[in-house]
């Protein structure tokens, strides 16, 4: 059974619905609790595949965080081996990182809470994205913004975030927003970074109560897109 390392930033910030695709492809994961102090691994050997997850960090910020630099040259093993790659939220900005673009905070603010993306219609035949509606609401939580990386395909946008997911060949995909996202989760994040909600003048409650009617759209998208991702994996 191959095994998928699945790079965690915050508690938090988890698998979500990835799991249960995970789970229906009979695929195993390893939480890798890189901002406790759990090393990032050396390299990809006897992976399946690899998943980079959200965080409260940036990518500059290396000279706090050390470990952004093993993850990126994880990233880039992964890629020389043709491995599955997933990058959500600040995992995206890592993945486009590694790759060679640039990543900053967004001029335009914040985005955080439900806002609607659009795909590109480079998504109409894109092994994970075909067949999506060519909008949706999916969940943001994000301050930082990347240049779409050099050969990457830009999948989809939003109105301050030119570049909202990517795919760079057939096999790493990164994605700005939260597919993955649960009603759980999204109040677990309410929680968590309280007072960054506070300080952007968002709602916690209308955020919470928006979860209830926008997830279970959001969970029929999120079981297409990676069960598709999970897919190649299996052959492993």
């Amino acid at each position: 059974m191959a095994k998928i390392y699945v790079l965690q930033h915050h508690p938090v910030e988890n698998l979500g619905t990835i799991a249960d695709a995970l789970e229906g492809a009979a695929l195993a994961w390893q939480y890798v609790r890189v901002a406790d102090g759990q090393p990032v691994p050396a390299n990809m050997k006897g992976a399946g595949g690899l998943i980079v997850m959200g965080g409260p960090m940036g990518v500059y910020q290396t000279d706090r965080y050390p470990w952004l630099r093993d993850e990126m040259r994880l990233i880039e093993d992964a890629m020389k081996l043709n491995l599955p790659v997933l990058g959500v939220c600040l995992g995206a900005q890592i993945l486009a990182a590694a790759l060679g673009a640039k990543v900053d905070r967004n001029p335009n603010g914040k985005e955080i809470g439900w806002h609607p993306i659009r795909l590109h219609d480079s998504a109409k035949d894109d092994r994970l994205m075909r067949g999506l509606p060519a909008t949706m609401t999916p969940f943001h939580w994000h301050g930082d913004i990347f240049d779409l990386p050099p050969g990457a395909i830009s999948l989809a946008s939003l109105e301050k975030t030119p570049c909202e997911a990517f795919r760079m060949g057939d096999q790493a995909y990164g994605f700005q927003f939260h597919f993955e996202v649960t009603r759980e989760g999204v109040a677990a994040m309410a929680e968590a970074f309280a007072k960054e909600l506070v300080r952007e003048n968002i709602p916690a409650d209308r955020m919470i109560t928006q979860a209830a009617e926008l997830t279970p759209p959001l969970e029929n998208i999120s079981e297409k897109v990676f069960s598709r991702w999970a897919s190649p994996i299996q052959g492993i």
